[in-house]
Formats: C-alpha cells, structure tokens, sequence
C-alpha cells in the first residue's frame, strides 16, 4: 500500500487533528494522537510526531503538510526535504494585509474569517494597544481589543453561519472554502484602501502555496499579487495578529448570540461536551435545529445522534 511520512510537532499536529475533524475515527493503540480516513486515505499521528498516510492518495494528502513537516524518510528509505516558506527580513515593518479564520475547528459556530491591513503608521499603535497572538490573550482581552482594532485600521470580516457553511459545505472541502472566504476578504479590503496599495499580503497558512493558487482559479476576482504564506503568521507581522483577533472576538460574539438562542450554552471545540449538546438539541428541535448551530459534517453530529436515542 502506498505510504507517506511526514514528521511534526504537538502544535502542527493539533493543526492536522482540526482539519480532519470531520473525518476522525477511533484510534486503536495509545500511542496515536488522532487516526482519521478521508477518500480513502488513512492517516495516523503517532504521539512520537510521526504522521503516517496510506492510501492511493497518500502522497498527494501528506503533501498538504509538507511546508510544516521537518525532513522525514519515506518507505523507500528517501529523506524528503520541504520547502521552507520564508519572508523578507524586514517584513515585520512593511506596510501589510494579512488574513486569518476562527472556527474551521469547532463544531458549534460560524467560520469566520478577517483582513487587515495594518500600514507602517499604524504598528506602533497596534503593538501599544497590546495587539498579540491572539491565543497568547483570554477572551476577555479579545473582546476589548477588537473594537479599539476597528477604530484604528482598515479591516474586512467575512462570517459564514453554521446554517450557510452547511449549505456550501457540500460543493467545498474545507480548504476551497477557506481559500474563497481569504480572497474575497482580501479583494474588499483591496477596494475599501485604494487607491493605497500594501507591500505585501500575508495570508495565516493553511495549505499549500500552489493548492491555494489552485483553487484561486476559480475565483471571481482572485487576487495574486504580493502574496505571501507562512504558519503562525500572527508571529510574523501584526496585521495578521489584529485579523486574529478580529476573528476570535466575532466567533465569541456568535457562540454566545447562538447560546441565548437555544437557551444552551454552545461551546467551542469538537470534543465530548459538544456531543452532549448537540445530543439536547437534535432532542429539542431535531436536525433542523442543530443545523442552525453546527457545522453537520464533522463526526460530532452522529455521535450526538448515538446519545439522542440513548
């Protein structure tokens, strides 16, 4: 059976876990971190940082990941060394776009996605204002920081209910989805700055350089230009980190929003406790109602309909 292996850390593999999401199946030693079948590809993270595809597809799947992967030796015994995405020495202090999402991960919730653009007059202020990784701060600072955000750069938020995500979801994968909501964030926020024009766009990676530009193909209005991709790109400049938190304050906003709704708090993430209340809602107002509040697709909803009739 064809076979890939790619080697990452904790954090690129809680990356992966959340992109197979809908895809999980239950591992079957402790030493797997998450096992996942997706057309016909199996693929195993292994606690050690191995990840390993099997499949037809294997190749073309760990290939996805190939810009987060540290070398690694496949079956055939050949190491494989992927490329590096690097930015220009002085990014940091260029006047930039940059585009993040929230909430591709989590069941419950809208897939919200953002772009600033933060010009050089702009950093200093941003960085006084606290603006950071947006995982560094608690929910409470997000939710101050994001309208100071607003107030002081340009900006371009894109929020797809759960209802339309499971309307698209079935003609977009979640990374074409994800591709066209970035570029069209992008393409808004070009239109509101002109005649203005950034140094560069730096987009929070979330595939492969050429898959993007792939699925661009496709786009209305695609843009191409100045493009740059790197991971934790909140880390590299502070356009990305205020789009961060933009994102995260708005996906709060709607959890709770969709929280007083039902009349049940709706949490993030896809674990356990989403089961259970996505179980009291198919029991309150069936599928119909679920779907207004979660993303169906992910291995959550038949769980929770497991529970509902337990």
């Amino acid at each position: 059976m064809p076979q890939s292996v790619i080697t990452l850390n904790k954090a690129q593999i809680d990356k992966l876990k959340t992109d197979y999401q809908a895809f999980l199946i239950a591992p079957k030693s402790p030493y797997v971190a998450f096992a996942a079948k997706k057309n016909g590809t199996m693929i195993t993270a292994y606690t050690s940082g191995k990840v390993m595809f099997q499949g037809n597809h294997a190749e073309k799947e760990a290939s996805r990941w190939s810009t987060l992967a540290k070398p690694s030796v496949s079956k055939a015994g050949k190491k494989t060394s992927p490329k590096n995405s690097t930015l220009p020495k002085d990014f940091a202090t260029w006047s930039v776009i940059g585009s993040d999402e929230v909430g591709n991960g989590s069941y419950f919730g809208p897939l919200v996605v953002c772009a600033v653009y933060a010009d050089k007059a702009h950093l200093s202020p941003l960085q006084k204002l606290g603006v950071k990784d947006s995982k560094m701060l608690t929910d409470d600072q997000i939710r101050t920081l994001a309208p100071a955000i607003e107030k002081l750069v340009p900006f371009q938020k894109l929020i797809v209910s759960a209802e339309k995500y499971n309307q698209i979801q079935p003609r977009y994968n979640a990374v074409h989805m994800k591709v066209a909501l970035h570029n069209q964030a992008l393409y808004l926020l070009l239109q509101k700055i002109a005649p203005e024009v950034p140094e560069g766009i730096l987009i929070d990676q979330f595939t492969p350089e050429t898959k993007y530009r792939k699925y661009l193909q496709g786009e209305k209005h695609p843009v191409t230009d100045k493009l740059h991709f790197i991971t934790k790109g909140e880390q590299y400049h502070l356009a990305v980190a205020a789009a961060s938190i933009l994102c995260r304050a708005q996906f709060l906003e709607s959890l709770a929003t969709g929280s007083q709704e039902v009349g049940i708090t709706l949490p993030s993430g896809a674990g356990a406790k989403s089961d259970q209340v996505a179980a009291r809602l198919l029991q309150k107002g069936g599928l119909d109602l679920l779907g207004k509040y979660a993303k169906l697709h992910f291995a959550n909803t038949k769980k929770a309909q497991d529970l509902a009739k337990s």
